[in-house]
């Protein structure tokens, strides 16, 4: 039996996300026939539920339902109907579940009760045939293929895909802008490799880790500092760059790296005096995105540009990258971080 090396799942995983996504868009269709049912009955606004990877793209999907859909939008917290009990009053209310597993018993329960409760209720997985599916009244197909690493990489880009076309098709889009989407994160992989390989090198030894974005890219930030911390082990934290300021920012020194999401529109423009900031602060800055040449940072991968609510789906691949390269490094196993199940399951 071939021995497989250390992170050859998750590196083979990243590869395959331009056509991942681009297949998503050919099966826009699918997508826009649950749209079209949810645009018959406009909800009130929209809840969603999810855990791990599956809540970042849980809050891309809250930002694009609030901007495009201009509908209010929170996420669930399961464990006030998992373990508290609380039954509120859904109803005309959109809930969405995502799962990239669909088997979590904690969001197959809170599913099952906001249904109960008179909420429209939809599963995006990739487990078409899941407990999760079958709780919800209706399925978004990530359709991403089975996933051999631990690490979500192609399930959690593929998410962001799905989201945004169910969301956009509410609106009445027709997916447009997401058209050349497979192109574009061929042509971000290949053109990334360079600095990915700069910022392996010069954060190989780090041990402190702050991730930053505005906007649509926060989900960015979050992910980065997941995938950071799951594959290299690294303490890692999160922050939106308006809250880095509130506070958080007085931690910064000479020893903390800074990976910031920055593509071009509002988010990214906002996050320049973010990076002005933890600069003078003496912070190591790693820039990642569209608008990646027009901050301050000492190390910068661009990404190719797009719509800013696509950009997400994009700015993640090198990250992706990132922590594959930096877990491997650090003589780690990316494919199978230690303590770590491909199934979650809480309640």
């Amino acid at each position: 039996m071939t021995q497989l090396r250390p992170g050859e799942h998750m590196a083979a995983e990243i590869s395959e996300q331009p056509s991942v996504l681009a297949g998503l868009v050919e099966r826009r269709s699918g997508i826009a026939e649950v749209a079209e049912k949810i645009s018959q009955n406009p909800p009130r606004f929209a809840l969603l539920a999810a855990r791990g990877s599956s809540d970042h793209g849980a809050l891309y999907a809250k930002y694009l339902i609030e901007v495009l859909l201009g509908l209010p939008a929170g996420l669930v917290s399961p464990s006030t109907a998992t373990l508290y009990g609380a039954r509120p009053d859904l109803r005309d209310v959109l809930f969405i579940t995502v799962s990239q597993s669909g088997g979590s018993p904690d969001l197959i329960e809170v599913t099952e009760a906001a249904r109960r409760q008179g909420a429209l209720t939809v599963s995006v997985t990739n487990t078409p045939d899941s407990p999760l599916r079958a709780a919800s009244e209706l399925g978004v197909d990530i359709g991403a293929g089975v996933e051999k690493a631990v690490a979500a990489t192609k399930t959690y880009s593929a998410t962001l895909m799905a989201l945004y076309l169910f969301i956009d098709a509410i609106r009445g889009g027709k997916g447009e802008d997401a058209g050349k989407i497979g192109e574009l994160a061929q042509q971000t992989l290949d053109g990334a490799a360079e600095g990915v390989q700069r910022a392996v090198d010069r954060y190989r030894f780090v041990d402190r880790v702050l991730t930053t974005g505005r906007g649509y890219s926060y989900a960015s930030a979050l992910e980065a500092s997941l995938k950071l911390a799951e594959t290299s082990y690294l303490a890692a934290r999160a922050y939106s760059g308006a809250d880095l300021l509130h506070g958080p920012v007085a931690a910064v020194d000479g020893e903390t790296a800074v990976l910031a999401a920055t593509s071009l529109g509002r988010g990214g423009e906002a996050m320049r005096e973010v990076l002005e900031a933890v600069g003078e602060r003496g912070a190591d800055v790693l820039a990642v995105g569209s608008a990646a040449q027009d901050v301050p940072a000492a190390l910068r991968i661009p990404v190719a540009p797009t719509v800013e609510e696509l950009a997400p789906v994009l700015e993640i691949l090198p990250i992706q990258r990132i922590a594959l390269g930096l877990s491997l490094a650090r003589g780690g196993n990316p494919d199978n971080p230690r303590g770590l199940l491909k199934v979650t399951k809480t309640r």
